[in-house]
């Protein structure tokens, strides 16, 4: 029989940077325990099918899936969030634009949309946090949709609406108070794209035209028609994209315009405020 302890041991993730994480997740998750079971329990012998469920599992991260996606979860915030192939995997450096989000407004009655949801992550989180707010996620993909609506109703949040839309073709005459979004803003020729977990996630939700703007720019374009007076737009882009957005911005007529860094010191978000004229 094999032990736990030995399984870990012998775990070959070669081309992974977190290569003993990636193994207990997913042993975890093939014996149904949490990772501290793990190290409570090293000399646990695995019966047949978990022995199988663990070594399928590891044998597709071999080959370079991402773990969220064979987990078919990913927490993001306070949250446990079922997430699969068509949406992107929910990162810890979109946590900034929650945390940006909650600062801008108080806790009381609001409408904030997110744009381009995916599985959700921002729309519940914000929903999560402020159950006076009213959340409104949208996203072009169906399946999206269907799995966004998923984690809202297994969490219970029954502060968000969750609505098929091609950013902003299914609002008409919607205002809101606050817009966000995480939307593609890759370079269509970016060499990342070809490296790690990008391979897998949709490439509709990571890229956007030649300089990756593309949809940054129909976004701020369009925002303003859907922004109550003085109500915001926050937009998550890449670490070398932030003089572009602000720029972007300013010419829209958007006011008290600025970025801010994420954890790893990158201008991660930037974010204005449009007052009518």
């Amino acid at each position: 029989m094999t032990t736990i302890e030995q399984l870990l041991a012998s775990a070959e993730l070669p081309d992974s940077p977190t290569s003993r994480l990636d193994a207990e997740l997913l042993l975890a998750h093939a014996l149904g325990k949490s990772r501290s079971y793990l190290h409570t329990w090293p000399e646990r012998e695995l019966d047949a099918s978990q022995l199988e469920r663990y070594q399928a599992a590891l044998a597709r991260r071999q080959t370079g899936e991402p773990v969220a996606y064979i987990l078919g979860q990913q927490g993001f915030w306070s949250l446990e969030l079922e997430v699969a192939a068509h949406t992107l995997i929910p990162r810890p450096d979109t946590e900034l634009l929650v945390e940006t989000a909650l600062a801008l407004l108080p806790a009381t009655p609001a409408q904030v949309l997110d744009l381009g949801t995916g599985s959700g992550a921002i729309a519940l989180a914000l929903a999560s946090e402020r159950p006076a707010w009213r959340l409104t996620g949208v996203d072009r993909v169906p399946q999206a949709v269907a799995l966004a609506e998923r984690n809202r109703g297994r969490l219970k949040l029954g502060n968000a609406t969750l609505l098929e839309s091609q950013w902003f073709s299914a609002l008409a005459g919607q205002r809101y108070r606050l817009i966000v979004s995480n939307p593609p803003y890759i370079a269509a020729d970016d060499r990342h794209l070809a490296e790690g977990d990008v391979r897998f996630e949709p490439s509709s939700a990571l890229v956007a035209g030649q300089d990756g703007l593309d949809d940054i720019r129909l976004i701020i374009q369009q925002a303003p028609d859907y922004l109550e007076p003085g109500g915001w737009l926050l937009l998550e882009h890449g670490f070398d994209q932030a003089a572009a957005v602000r720029e972007l911005l300013n010419t829209r007529g958007f006011s008290a315009v600025e970025s801010r860094r994420d954890l790893g010191g990158h201008q991660r978000i930037s974010l204005g405020r449009f007052d009518d004229e």
